[in-house]
């Protein structure tokens, strides 16, 4: 912005108003607690000199006045704030003939305003980061890993858009922040690192089923070998856990060979044995009666419904003990089939969930601040249920990816043996999740008393 020009007695006028010549030098008069000083020499005349100091306190006036009126229109009025001090602290010291101290005043006003609203920002940007960090401090608790992770690439874009606060507090948000990060992504690696194991484990059990399977496709022992393989494939449907649609089909095929290719063996024995005299292609055996094998069965589901009153590992040890057991155990007929095996797997996965369950929570101690007190039992018992439904949920998730996938595939029988495999996963899924729900009602009866 330029002022108005001054008329040469205008501006003659004001330097006589804050300075005078004397002898061959030009002298502010006393400013702003400053003695009186020479500010420059006298050339061609003193009246010359003295518009001449005048002139240079109009340039210096106009540079406030732009200042001032930048900081008026601007939101980020904390960059201007150098600027001010600068031209402020030159008014003690401009080589200049004019009202310094008029020009003081406002540019220590304009600091002041400036201050005022940097402090309002800071206090601002206080609150913002404090939000920021307690949303990221509440991921410790979620089980939504891609969730958590979307989440908090926003808040480290907003934590990173967000102004400065105090220099004294900065390094201590900005390390809350990064701990409460880092504290999500290390539950996620172990989490992961869990799964892959998980995966892993799956998957060498499958394998050891194939490779179990292929040892017995060329036996000769008929009957033996059926009972065995019909085994084997009870245990393939008990497999709990997923694995990708191309291993897992892969998978089975190499399963179902080995199988196809006994029974289609074992279908040439039986006719060879019905054209001999005498012959009735009798293959299967009978392992005791069907009352003694309900008996038998009963009992085992009788022990494995109270494993959950021992200590949990010993708990895992024995209802694998129960499952090969039952394995041995002969055939039952009719309806009761079906409901004794039903009892025995619900107590045997809720065995297997409780195990899973616990181990969660001893991580998740683990990684909590040692000074966080342990919960106390209704806590706890409230923590597990809210991560047993967040398991359900991913179940679910899951299990809705194979739906999925049996949508897809064609009516071909081509596509029977995945169809088939598919939709025993799936009623794996349900049964985890019927599983998990008793559970949350133990937890919820057991806190109601």
């Amino acid at each position: 912005m330029e002022l108005p020009a001054s008329t040469p007695d205008q501006l003659l006028a004001q330097a006589r108003q804050y300075g005078y010549a004397e002898g061959d030098q030009v002298w502010l008069r006393p400013v702003l607690n400053y003695p009186a000083r020479p500010v420059g020499q006298v050339k061609d005349s003193p009246e010359a000199s003295l518009r001449y100091f005048a002139e240079r306190f109009a340039r210096y006036q106009a540079k406030v006045e732009e200042l001032l009126r930048s900081i008026d229109e601007s939101d980020n009025k904390g960059s201007f704030l150098m600027k001010a001090l600068h031209l402020k602290e030159q008014a003690g010291s401009y080589d200049a003939l004019g009202d310094f101290a008029g020009l003081h005043q406002q540019l220590s006003a304009a600091e002041e305003a400036i201050q005022a609203t940097v402090r309002h920002n800071r206090a601002k940007n206080l609150a913002t980061k404090h939000s920021i960090i307690e949303q990221a401090e509440a991921l410790r608790d979620t089980l939504d890993w891609q969730q958590g992770s979307d989440q908090l690439k926003e808040l480290r874009q907003a934590w990173i858009k967000t102004g400065p606060v105090e220099k004294e507090l900065t390094d201590e948000l900005e390390k809350r922040f990064q701990t409460a990060a880092d504290a999500f992504y290390a539950r996620k690696k172990d989490y992961l690192a869990v799964k892959k194991a998980m995966n892993n484990r799956t998957l060498d059990q499958y394998k050891d089923l194939i490779r179990r399977s292929e040892a017995l496709q060329n036996s000769t022992d008929f009957e033996d070998t059926s009972r065995k393989l019909k085994v084997l494939q009870q245990a393939w449907k008990e497999i709990d856990g997923t694995l990708p649609r191309k291993q897992a089909t892969d998978l089975w095929a190499s399963f179902r060979a080995a199988h196809n290719h006994f029974f289609e063996r074992l279908k040439k024995h039986i006719e060879s044995q019905r054209q001999q005299p005498g012959g009735n292609g009798a293959a299967g055996g009978n392992n005791g009666s069907g009352e003694e094998n309900l008996r038998r069965k009963r009992a085992l589901v009788a022990e494995a419904q109270e494993l959950l009153k021992r200590p949990m590992p010993e708990a895992v040890t024995r209802a694998k003990e129960l499952q090969a057991a039952w394995k041995q155990v002969g055939p039952v007929r009719g309806e009761e089939s079906d409901q004794v095996w039903e009892h025995f797997i619900m107590a045997c996965d809720k065995v297997f969930e409780m195990s899973a369950l616990d181990y969660y929570m001893r991580k998740r101690q683990a990684a909590a601040d040692p000074a966080t007190p342990a919960p106390a039992p209704a806590a706890e018992a409230a923590l597990r249920v809210q991560a047993l439904r967040e398991f359900i949920r991913l179940d679910e998730q899951e299990r809705q990816v194979l739906a999925d996938n049996l949508d897809k595939l064609s009516p071909s029988s081509a596509s029977d043996a995945f169809r088939t495999l598919l939709q025993s996963k799936i009623r794996a899924f349900d049964r985890k999740i019927r599983t998990k729900n008793d559970l949350i009602a133990m937890y919820q009866t057991a806190a109601a008393r």
